[in-house]
């Protein structure tokens, strides 16, 4: 009798299943309290892709076996197919959901932890008050030098001589505050908030400036050139005065600190429009107000500004000061933050109405958690807010730079300059744009209220255009976009005329650059310049910083 076939082999043992993806993000080096985050990805095969049903024996041992074999590879190469899209996806959608606003939702912090960091900073609110200034470029020109008093050598000459600060019996600083800031577009040109200082709290009003490092009080030291304010000088005591040593002082100086006997921090800081301000720094009490309505106490470093030169000379000067909110370490929100106050994020809210004024915050309390478009700061030794547009339109029209379109472009956001600022180029071809769409348009040389003014005894409203800045796009499709309207940038003079608020950076050393100032940074009331330089707590609202290493962001309303 004929020996029955042998049974057929068993078919390969099954590859093993991949089931899901689990990403563990360490925290910074230097905060291993933040913790860990997990995310947890699952995987599931399509319907019926399962492992294959035993194959009937239908044909002999060996090529049943082979058949199978090959089955298996194909199931194999097919399953790694799939998770490697998979992955790719995910990796994919990681990668620009950082840029998206639903970064927050798709890898956002669990609620229980932001509100613990929440609770230990806290958030100010300041009013912003409108001012009766003529336009000026207010930041910081070039390096902040060490101050000299100004003297006539007796020939019509000034030379240079230090000033030895006198102590004073007052001095401080103490106070509130729910401050809002002031100002309108124009003729004003900057906004001013309030600050209290002194024992007993003392106010004194300050121009809000992004553009500036060191805020600044006219004090009497004594009084060497010094504007009428609108409230008496600030008068420091002699254990009041920073000596050279301090690290603020250091970090103001830089490599001009090398004074050994030296007594006292001098400064001197040179505006964009060349008119200065010259002085020592002093450090005193700063009283805050929280939103949530608890006091704060701050050991605040300013400048004690004796000698002013140019405009700040002016009188009646509506301000005593500048209020400095750039990204250095001497700067209001740095010093705030670098004490665990708040975190380190402002921004401000600038009506259009013809009133004038908003608010300024301080701390991420009042941060908007949608509707916004996030884009990168670079950071520079100037510690300006600097981004980049990857284009800017009038209108349809591209504004080319270097006779080349799609060239990008330094941005520049300074609440202390009047007006927006083009290069050269780039403003000349928005002047031929501009006449190309109203030829009927009469220019009236006669109106020096700005460089372009044209006689209009018609609505001109429709002739202009919004002046977009593209800083790219979200998921390939959503562009970033800070859009500047037609009545964030005409003006109607006192003769009834319609003036061009955006001028030729030429006019402050400002070829190649666009500087966003006061006028065009008037946004909606619901809407929000934002800048932050906490790359920690910048992750817990963009949560993209850790993962490419960028400092700061800016935000504006879509």
């Amino acid at each position: 009798m004929p020996m029955p076939p042998p049974p057929p082999p068993p078919p390969p043992p099954e590859p093993p299943q991949l089931h899901g993806v689990v990403i563990i993000t360490l925290p910074p080096p230097d905060q291993p309290s933040k913790g860990k985050t997990i995310t947890a990805f699952t995987y599931t095969d399509e319907p019926g892709a399962g492992a294959p049903a035993p194959p009937l024996n239908r044909g002999p041992p060996m090529a049943t076996a082979g058949r199978e074999a090959r089955r298996s590879r194909r199931a194999v190469s097919r399953r790694a197919g799939a998770m490697v899209l998979v992955l790719g996806a995910l990796a994919l959608a990681a990668y620009y959901s950082f840029y998206s606003d639903v970064a927050v939702q798709f890898l956002g912090m669990e609620e229980e932890e932001a509100q613990k960091e929440r609770n230990e900073t806290k958030s100010f609110l300041f009013q912003l008050y409108p001012k009766a200034h003529q336009g000026r470029a207010l930041r910081e020109f070039g390096n902040i030098k060490l101050a000299a008093k100004r003297v006539d050598d007796g020939g019509g000459r000034k030379v240079t001589k230090k000033l030895d600060v006198k102590g004073a019996t007052s001095a401080g600083t103490n106070s509130t505050v729910l401050l809002p800031i002031k100002g309108n577009v124009f003729p004003d040109g900057q906004y001013y908030t309030s600050i209290f200082v002194g024992n007993p709290p003392r106010p004194y009003f300050l121009d809000v400036d992004t553009g500036s490092d060191l805020t600044w009080i006219q004090c009497d030291a004594p009084c060497t050139n010094c504007a009428q304010g609108p409230h008496p000088l600030y008068k420091p005591a002699k254990e009041k005065i920073v000596p050279p040593r301090d690290l603020l002082c250091q970090e103001l100086q830089g490599d001009q600190n090398n004074c050994e006997t030296c007594k006292q921090c001098d400064y001197e800081i040179e505006y964009a429009d060349r008119s200065s301000s010259m002085g020592v720094l002093a450090k005193d009490d700063m009283h805050l107000i929280a939103t949530n309505g608890g006091r704060e106490k701050l050991d605040f470093v300013f400048g004690c500004a004796y000698d002013q030169q140019g405009q700040l000379l002016s009188s009646p000067a509506k301000t005593d000061g500048i209020l400095g909110l750039s990204s250095a370490a001497i700067s209001l929100p740095s010093q705030l933050a670098s004490k665990g106050i708040i975190s380190n994020i402002f921004g401000h809210c600038i009506t259009r109405e013809t009133n004038g004024g908003g608010y300024m915050f301080l701390g991420d309390d009042y941060v908007p958690r949608w509707g916004m478009t996030w884009a990168p700061i670079r950071g520079g030794p100037d510690n300006l807010y600097h981004t980049k547009a990857q284009k800017v339109n009038y209108g349809d029209q591209e504004l080319s730079m270097h006779g080349h379109a799609g060239n990008s472009v330094q941005v520049i956001f300074d609440s202390g300059s009047s007006y927006t600022y083009l290069p050269e180029e780039m403003y000349k071809n928005l002047i031929d744009a501009i006449k190309d769409d109203s030829p009927s348009f009469v220019q009236d040389s006669s109106d020096t209220t700005l460089p372009l003014c044209w006689k209009a005894d018609f609505s001109v409203r429709s002739f202009f255009k919004p002046l977009n800045l593209h800083f790219g796009r979200r998921w390939f499709v959503v562009p970033k976009t800070f859009t500047i309207v037609p009545d964030d940038y005409l003006i109607i003079s006192e003769k009834g005329n319609v003036c061009l608020g955006l001028l030729n950076g030429t006019e402050i050393n400002h070829g190649s650059t666009i500087i966003v100032g006061g006028i065009d940074s008037s946004l909606t009331p619901q809407s929000v310049i934002l800048l932050c330089s906490d790359t920690i707590n910048c992750v817990k609202l963009a949560m993209i910083i850790s993962w490419f290493s960028i400092q700061m962001f800016l935000c504006v309303a879509n």
